[in-house]
């Protein structure tokens, strides 16, 4: 299962999005973490220290790693210089897995031993000072959505994704990459409006989105949630002493947080394996296809001087059933 959180600057996701990360390693499911965030504070949520958490390998600075092992025997893809963040698989590409040893995670992940289990960690990278003026940030996002592009996950593994905060990830197909979108949103008008963004954008893209009302007070913040995003309200979080611990850098063990907010990551977990019910990956494969086109025509193509369209195997549909081992 793929998982984003989202929300604004300031919502709570990078905290929310840790808990149900310890929450599914209790739980005993495989769990590749992604810190896609410009802020990068899944690690430190995650219990790292910040020396840990900057010492972690960026992806963008392995993009060719990653390109030349997706790549594979494809014959499609000429050469990993070819490969655009949205670029396909296709016949002899190599897929990931969330449960494997592979070349990529070798560059890119390291573990995270947590209370109940260990976790892969992945990171972006952080936005440094000489990509000042001469980089956006969704260039370095651009590897997390070439692995989720390549990825084949089954319904007890798990992938989840720190996203952007705000509503950066539509400015790339990425956000059509989950089988489910956590939306946190605090109970302001501030809160809920990156929740209007997303719903709106992801309305034609049959994205599964469910909001997790967080920093709730009482009955009137909920009442407040339910008018401004009505069925969408998944579930509500409250002030937690164990996450006050934690931002302090003093968590208890994770079997000590609150009842309440243990049912609550329990219910994200439930709405995330019933979306696995709803998984189409004709639609997923043909959705990839869509933003890959749109790319290819809108820069691709003149950064690369290759027809990117071509790299587009009609026949290929990415599905667990083509999740064969391949060698190398």
């Amino acid at each position: 299962m793929k998982i984003a959180f989202v929300g604004k600057g300031g919502s709570g996701k990078t905290t929310l999005s840790s808990l149900f990360i310890r929450h599914l390693t209790a739980n005993e499911a495989p769990v590749v973490a992604v810190d896609a965030d410009i802020n990068q504070h899944l690690g430190p949520a995650l219990g790292l220290t910040d020396e840990e958490s900057a010492a972690l390998p960026a992806l963008g600075a392995h993009l060719p790693l990653i390109k030349d092992y997706l790549r594979g025997s494809n014959p499609r893809i000429a050469s990993a210089d070819a490969m655009i963040k949205t670029t396909p698989p296709g016949e002899g590409s190599r897929l990931l897995r969330v449960n494997e040893d592979n070349p990529v995670y070798d560059a890119c992940a390291r573990a995270v031993r947590l209370d109940d289990g260990e976790i892969r960690l992945m990171a972006t990278g952080p936005f440094t000072e000489s990509d000042l003026g001469v980089a956006c940030y969704h260039s370095k996002v651009g590897a997390v959505e070439l692995c989720l592009n390549h990825l084949v996950d089954g319904p007890d593994e798990y992938v989840v994704v720190d996203m952007t905060a705000g509503s950066d990830s539509f400015a790339s197909g990425m956000f059509t990459r989950f089988d489910m979108t956590f939306l946190v949103a605090e109970p302001t008008r501030k809160g809920v409006s990156v929740y209007r963004q997303y719903k709106e954008y992801a309305r034609d893209f049959g994205v599964s989105l469910k909001v997790v009302g967080n920093k709730v007070q009482g009955e009137d913040d909920v009442d407040f949630l339910r008018q401004e995003v009505g069925e969408d309200l998944l579930v509500t979080v409250g002030h937690s002493n164990w996450v006050r611990a934690m931002e302090k850098g003093r968590p208890p063990r994770f079997e000590l947080l609150e009842a309440d907010n243990r049912c609550a990551l329990q219910t994200l977990q439930d709405a995330a394996e019933d979306s696995y019910e709803n998984r189409d990956w004709e639609r997923y494969t043909r959705q990839m296809v869509h933003f890959h086109l749109r790319n290819a025509e809108s820069w691709g193509n003149a950064k690369t001087g290759v027809d990117l369209a071509s790299q587009v195997d009609p026949a290929f549909i990415l599905s667990e059933a083509s999740a064969v081992p391949q060698p190398g």
